[in-house]
């Protein structure tokens, strides 16, 4: 997959980015198209096999990757994860928050422990990783934050209280990194995803006591005429982590096939 490719093809060459989330749907197609384009790439995930997996794919195509399981909602977890990529990758340019869980019902069907959690994992991980690699991005001369929000960050949805107030914060965090550390070379954007094909999504039809196949179809009802694919998103988290954004910061770049446009 990566063997032989055109340093032109490759704007990420000599890069190393941290991908939470990366053993599944759009962290895992993230993790694998930095790498194509020239990353190396640590793949963060609770759930170790599917971290594993991710990292031997990218390893067997020719690429660098490393894995490491970890909640990312704990901060020595976080820590212990760029430390490692400090120590056997050499550094830190590139941080994509992309793991994430949603809960979908209204706040009177919201214990305190759910609500917590989609906060934890949403909202606090960014806020602990940042902790961890802002200073090593500042002391390389910059680098590249991107967040993966939600299209439900920018505006409401029903049955999905926490969901929209975590990927909403999420929004406006990406803001203030933004202005507090543009000036160490840091661009920090987010993107926010209209529905896409991924585990989560069908775990979304499964709360809500709907068809997959049901629930996919109703997503599908957007002026492109289909659900996202996680490669849709990857593509936008590499022009962000790459140098082709150099004067993007502080942005919510939308990729909804036009799901909220109207």
């Amino acid at each position: 997959m990566y063997r032989g490719e055109e340093m032109s093809n490759r704007p990420l060459h000599g890069r190393v980015a941290l991908v939470t989330g990366g053993g599944s749907g759009i962290g895992r197609a993230i993790a694998l198209r930095f790498a194509q384009a020239g990353a190396a790439v640590v793949v963060l995930d609770l759930d170790e096999p599917r971290a594993r997996e991710t990292a031997e794919t990218i390893n067997d195509a020719g690429g660098q990757a490393m894995w490491a399981r970890a909640d990312v909602s704990r901060a020595a977890d976080c820590a212990q994860a760029v430390a490692r990529a400090r120590t056997e990758l050499g550094g830190m340019h590139i941080l994509c928050n992309s793991a994430g869980i949603i809960h979908r019902a209204t706040i009177l069907q919201t214990s305190e422990e759910e609500w917590d959690r989609v906060m934890a994992v949403n909202l606090k991980a960014i806020f602990l990783l940042g902790r961890e690699v802002i200073p090593l991005m500042a002391a390389a001369g910059g680098g590249a934050i991107i967040n993966i929000a939600s299209g439900w960050g920018l505006v409401g949805g029903p049955k999905a209280a926490a969901y929209c107030a975590s990927k909403g914060a999420v929004v406006q965090l990406t803001k203030a990194l933004a202005i507090d550390h543009g000036g160490q070379g840091i661009r920090v954007n987010c993107i926010c995803p209209g529905d896409t094909d991924t585990p989560m999504l069908r775990h979304e039809a499964s709360q809500l006591g709907e068809p997959s196949d049901l629930f996919l179809a109703e997503a599908a009802a957007r002026p492109l005429g289909r659900v996202g694919r996680p490669e849709d998103i990857a593509e936008g988290a590499l022009y962000l982590a790459s140098d082709a954004s150099a004067f993007v910061t502080g942005t919510a770049l939308v990729i909804d096939g036009g799901g909220i446009a109207g």
